[in-house]
């Protein structure tokens, strides 16, 4: 695993004058092996960043390393039910990543992510949303990347759900030493999967260090705006 580097990263929609500048000259560091979770209102960013990373936006200015080209980064999407085919097996899903991958591999890899051998002959539509994230994640790592980026890959899911496939997330990444960018709107995800956290706001990283020491002690007034509205468990 390497580390995923943003090097002054601006992202643009439009014209200069009558565009909107959705990324503004973002630098931001993703350790080798550890993860960093990056949290902020709607519209803050987030996503675009990460499209950014896989190629999915175009830069306007700036360098992401390793690149987009190849597999070296792989993502996971928000939408579990629009992001495997429902033509293909599970098993075709997670090969069609990597052409080399054979059936025990396939195997393997359902496995790493708790789910039987068996469920490759499946079709999606017979997984629930928890399990065709597992798959997503499968099919993620299948071309061995040195990068994953799992956007909000817990949001649409029922809260029941949302912590099993957060701990097959922690698992996987302690079990293989994983470079992962976290995204999402929870700061209660985010303090429970990642090493590191960033907070983005207008298109800006405002705040960025240790978890622990950002969601204990935040310096940024966004920061602890976030905080402050986090649903207190009623006593």
């Amino acid at each position: 695993m390497r580390a995923l580097t943003f090097e002054n990263v601006t992202v643009r929609f439009g014209s200069r004058r009558r565009g909107t500048v959705a990324v503004d000259d973002v630098s931001l560091v993703v350790p080798a092996g550890q993860v960093v979770g990056l949290v902020g209102e709607s519209g803050s960013g987030k996503s675009t960043l990460a499209r950014a990373a896989v190629g999915l936006a175009p830069l306007t200015a700036g360098r992401i390393t390793p690149s987009a080209r190849g597999r070296h980064v792989q993502m996971v999407f928000q939408d579990p039910y629009s992001a495997l085919d429902p033509r293909m097996s599970i098993g075709e899903s997670i090969a069609e990543a990597m052409p080399s991958v054979d059936r025990a591999e396939v195997a393997r890899l359902l496995e790493l992510v708790g789910l039987p051998a068996d469920r490759a002959r499946d079709r999606p539509h017979l997984l629930s949303g928890g399990q065709r994230q597992r798959v997503a994640l499968a099919r993620a790592l299948a071309g061995n990347p040195e990068v994953i980026i799992a956007d909000e890959i817990t949001s649409a899911l029922d809260v029941s759900i949302q912590g099993a496939v957060l701990n097959v997330v922690r698992e996987l990444q302690r079990r293989m030493n994983l470079t992962m960018l976290f995204i999402s709107h929870n700061l209660a995800v985010v303090r429970y999967v990642s090493d590191i956290v960033a907070v983005m706001r207008e298109g800006k990283i405002v705040e960025y260090g240790p978890v622990d020491e950002v969601l204990g002690d935040p310096r940024h007034e966004y920061t602890r705006e976030l905080l402050a509205a986090v649903p207190r468990p009623a006593h």
